[in-house]
């Protein structure tokens, strides 16, 4: 029989990834606009106009943050509908094929697959190859989406987004290129990282934002057909009451994070080495890090580790009565554990995939969490170990 501890200490969250706490800025952004903008901004009266004002304003700081035009930025509830507007947008307004990595998010995958489209298996590190995307492309002819995300979401790799926009333009001229760039924008200058793509989703909670707003950005001539119908708002890209306090909020987090991005990549990544360092010196054998160990680029806050001979469900279970929040690189449905589908790309076996754990930093992360990690985790790998597994 396992014993459970509970840690009396502050808990310790790891699990930014998934969504990070709100930053002081959006908070006082989000109540100002709420407090000064309770009116439609589609309407005609002073308030509304008033609202219209705001929401512009939004537009326009969060597009000059990106050195992309006002009119590029459509704001949506969110990456996941950012992402479905891109894929099934272009595929609504042209048919054709879509193709994407066989890592995307599901928000990605599950377009493409509901369609009947291609997807690009990953490298051995987890990365997206320039070479294996062009071979793709040469041999479908109707290609009209290529997706292939810029921060794997659960194990952190940073794809090579203009190497792989440059395959695209040769091997498939006519097709639109999209990036769900979600997981990206708290360790990436996306001025210059993202810049050749067509279309980019990125949203609000990832980065200290409220949850529930987010944008696709557009490139010029990048036509769609909006997925939700019946108002012109967004330039008749997407219809529906515009979240003005959303807007704002997000655009104040996103301003927030990119002044502080040189420095929390270089604070949260050395931290994020220390946890692996010390992961690593206490168990051994009985650990294996993902992605980290050479090949391909990861996010400062990603530590994505494998352990042997346990499920992370059982795992998951201790760490939170312990008070750490972190996350599996699986997901549960009707009561089963599914290995991801990320490491499955990746060729990782199956078996060996279910002990898996993403560690998440963020900007509320110190090292006090890191030390409690390191006291936390340990112990409950050991014990589900002697345990045969949890």
């Amino acid at each position: 029989m396992v014993t459970i501890e509970r840690h009396e200490a502050p808990e310790v969250y790891l699990d930014h990834a998934a969504s990070t706490p709100l930053r002081a800025e959006a908070r006082s952004a989000w109540l100002e606009a709420s407090e000064r903008h309770h009116a439609n901004p589609t309407g005609s009266h002073r308030a509304a106009r008033a609202a219209r004002r705001a929401l512009d304003d939004a537009r326009d700081d969060l597009a000059a943050l990106l050195d992309r035009s006002p009119t590029e930025v459509v704001f949506t509830s969110g990456g996941s509908e950012a992402d479905n507007m891109a894929i099934r947008g272009v595929l609504h307004d042209r048919g054709g094929t879509a193709v994407c990595s066989a890592g995307e998010h599901h928000a990605v995958l599950e377009p493409v697959e509901h369609a009947g489209g291609i997807t690009v298996a990953l490298e051995a590190d987890g990365s997206v190859s320039p070479d294996r995307l062009a071979d793709v492309l040469r041999a479908e002819e109707s290609v009209s989406v290529v997706s292939i995300m810029t921060v794997n979401n659960e194990t952190g790799v940073i794809n090579d987004i203009p190497g792989l926009v440059d395959v695209t333009r040769a091997c498939a001229p006519s097709a639109v290129f999209h990036t769900d760039a979600v997981q990206a924008m708290s360790w990436l200058d996306l001025r210059t990282h993202v810049a050749s793509a067509d279309l980019v989703s990125i949203t609000g909670h990832k980065i200290g934002g409220p949850v529930g707003i987010g944008a696709l950005l557009m490139g010029d001539g990048v036509v769609l057909d909006p997925l939700i119908l019946g108002g012109g708002q967004e330039r008749g890209r997407r219809a529906g009451t515009p979240d003005v306090a959303g807007a704002l909020a997000f655009t104040a987090a996103a301003v927030a994070a990119d002044a502080e991005r040189p420095e929390s990549v270089k604070r949260l990544g050395a931290l994020r080495d220390r946890l692996i360092n010390g992961l690593r010196s206490q168990l051994g054998d009985q650990m294996m890090v993902t992605v980290l160990d050479g090949g391909a680029p990861v996010a400062a806050g990603i530590a994505h580790v494998i352990f042997c001979d346990l499920e992370a469900e059982a795992l998951l279970f201790l760490l939170d009565a312990a008070g750490l929040h972190a996350a599996a690189a699986s997901s549960c449905s009707s009561g089963a554990q599914d290995p991801s589908h990320v490491l499955a790309a990746m060729g990782i076996d199956r078996m060996v995939a279910q002990g898996s754990l993403r560690l998440s930093l963020g900007h509320t992360t110190t090292d006090a969490d890191i030390d409690a990690a390191l006291a936390i985790i340990p112990p409950a790998v050991q014990r589900l170990t002697a345990c045969g597994g949890g």
